[in-house]
C-alpha cells in the first residue's frame, strides 16, 4: 500500500469514527427527548397531499380526536400527511411531536409542533417512529411510508417489539397490495395467513381512538380481521 492508499484509508476510518458519533449522539437525544412520551399514536402518509385533500382531512380529524383521548400524536414532521396529524393534535390541545429527518427536497418541518427533534438518519428516526408508539395509522404514501408500514409489519411479526394496532387507512389505496399479500405471497409460503391479522384497513378513522383501546383491553391482542 502506497502512501496515498494508506492515507485514503486512514481518512475512511475516521470518518466512519466521527459517523459513529453522529448516530450515537441522535439516538441519545431522541431518547432524552422522547422519555416522557407514554401515550402516542405515530401518523404516517404521502408529504405530498395538501390541505383540502380527503386524506389530509381525514388525518387532521383523527389527530384532533387522539389528543382528545388523551394520546399524543407522533408524525415525520414534514408536510403532508404529516403535517395534518401535527395540526389536528397541536389545534385540538394535544401534544403533537415531530420527528424530522432532513432531506434535500420536500422535508421542511411543518409549524405544528409542540415538540421537534431533528435526524440526519432515516433509521434512527425509525427507532423513535416505533419505540414510543401505542399506535400506527398509515394513510396513502410512497415509498418512505410502505417502508416504515412493513418495518413495523417486521418487527411485531418477529416479536422483536410488542404487537400494537395497525391501521391502514384507505381501503382502495391498499386493495391491491393486500389481494397480493392475500394471494401471491400467501401462496408462496413466504408469509402466513394469520399475519395478515396484524393490521386492519378502513376507510372511516372515526373509529380508531375506541379501537385502539378496545385493543389493549383485550389482553390477548387477538388481531384484526381484514374489511373483504
Amino acid at each position: 500500500m502506497n502512501h496515498v492508499e494508506r492515507q485514503y484509508v486512514i481518512d475512511a476510518l475516521a470518518e466512519d469514527a466521527w459517523r459513529m458519533f453522529r448516530i450515537l449522539g441522535e439516538f441519545t437525544q431522541g431518547f432524552e427527548e422522547m422519555a416522557d412520551v407514554q401515550k402516542a399514536v405515530t401518523i404516517f402518509g404521502s408529504a405530498r397531499q395538501k390541505p383540502g385533500h380527503p386524506d389530509y382531512d381525514r388525518a387532521e380529524r383523527l389527530a384532533g380526536d387522539l389528543a382528545e383521548h388523551g394520546y399524543t400524536v407522533v408524525t415525520g414532521g414534514g408536510p403532508g400527511i404529516m403535517e395534518a396529524g401535527n395540526k389536528g393534535a397541536m389545534e385540538a390541545g394535544g401534544r403533537s411531536i415531530g420527528l424530522n429527518i432532513a432531506l434535500p427536497h420536500e422535508q421542511a418541518p411543518n409549524p405544528y409542533q409542540t415538540d421537534s427533534v431533528n435526524f440526519r438518519y432515516f433509521f434512527v428516526r425509525k427507532v423513535m417512529l416505533v419505540k414510543y408508539s401505542t399506535a400506527f395509522v398509515v394513510f396513502p404514501g410512497g415509498f418512505g411510508t410502505i417502508d416504515e408500514l412493513f418495518e413495523a409489519l417486521t418487527l411485531v411479526q418477529t416479536k422483536k417489539i410488542k404487537p400494537f394496532p395497525v391501521f391502514l387507512v384507505g381501503v382502495d389505496y391498499w386493495r391491491g397490495l393486500i389481494q397480493w399479500l392475500q394471494g401471491a405471497a400467501v401462496r408462496a409460503g413466504t408469509i402466513a395467513e394469520h399475519d395478515l391479522h396484524l393490521f386492519k384497513v378502513v376507510d372511516d378513522v372515526s373509529g380508531i381512538p375506541d379501537e385502539i383501546e378496545a385493543y389493549y383491553a383485550n389482553e390477548h391482542h387477538a388481531g384484526f380481521n381484514l374489511p373483504w
